[in-house]
């Protein structure tokens, strides 16, 4: 399963590499920024599909004593770089569109609607490629694909509708619309990657609903010092302390906190009559404040 999703990344980097290369031919010959801006999207796909082939590769290595997490996070840099580089491909299209918007351009719509239904064909093609696989990573190339086959249905219609009506403007909207929604979809990626790397809480955990959860378990009297994060968006990890005097508890919080999704906890155990350093850190945090004062 592995060495096919590793095989599709890279049958899809080769096919896209290839057709952004007709693409930017055909949006020459056809003067039609709607194509030039898809070839430009699907070059930029094509080069961060490379990018995230290797760093998924490397995502899959084990841990060792240099990334104690192991190499996971190397899938999430790939959906960024990924991420960063459409943004970055977009604007340049509006701006171009723009452009084209106040000096208009005569395009050959036969042309655009032959090279849309080709990009129509190619596309479901490619995502059909990359169906299966569940990182993070190739769903993000996946709905992808899925998207540039609705960017090139756009195209098709909007050529079609300059062949009928004669307006050329048109192109240079199309060109626009499909550019500002794949900005949109870089941003909430770009969003959901910061999220990880500033170690946000999940999307789908609520930390106070999983303290009251432990609190209900016996033998625990106190938790504290909670975090919970994901690595990948997948994986969750916690660490907590937790004040107690049974021996089998950590199973139990074992148990609770699979239920959530959290498949690696680390636990601190402490007795009562221990005292945790968070009160002593609380207490020089305040004698330092009144030196300050």
């Amino acid at each position: 399963m592995k060495n096919k999703t590793d095989k599709n990344i890279l049958i899809a980097f080769l096919l896209n590499i290839s057709f952004s290369i007709i693409e930017f031919v055909g949006g020459i010959f056809t003067s039609s920024i709607a194509i030039i801006s898809d070839a430009i999207h699907d070059l930029v796909d094509a080069i961060s599909i490379g990018i995230s082939y290797f760093l998924e590769k490397k995502s899959k290595n084990k841990p060792d004593c240099k990334y104690t997490y192991g190499y996971i996070r190397y899938s999430v840099l790939g959906a960024f770089i990924m991420a960063s580089m459409l943004s970055a491909g977009s604007i340049l299209v509006i701006i171009a569109s723009v452009n084209r918007l106040i000096n208009p351009v005569v395009v050959n719509y036969n042309g655009m609607i032959i090279i849309s239904i080709l990009g129509i064909v190619f596309n479901l093609l490619a995502a059909y490629k990359t169906k299966e696989g569940d990182s993070l990573n190739q769903k993000a190339v996946n709905l992808h694909m899925l998207e540039d086959v609705l960017g090139w249905i756009v195209v098709f219609i909007g050529s079609i509708l300059i062949k009928f009506t004669n307006i050329n403007y048109i192109d240079s909207i199309m060109s626009i619309f499909i550019a500002i929604f794949i900005l949109m979809h870089a941003m909430e990626n770009l969003k959901s990657v910061l999220d990880l790397f500033l170690e946000k809480v999940p999307r789908n955990i609520d930390v106070d609903n999983i303290k009251e959860k432990l609190l209900n378990i016996e033998g625990i009297t106190d938790v504290h010092h909670i975090h919970i994060w994901s690595i990948d968006g997948y994986n969750n990890y916690a660490t907590m302390h937790v004040v107690c005097n049974d021996k089998n508890i950590k199973q139990k919080i074992k148990q609770e906190l699979l239920k959530e999704n959290i498949s690696h906890v680390t636990i601190e155990i402490e007795s009562k009559e221990e005292d945790c350093n968070e009160k002593e850190c609380k207490l020089k945090e305040e004698h330092i404040h009144h030196h300050h004062h």
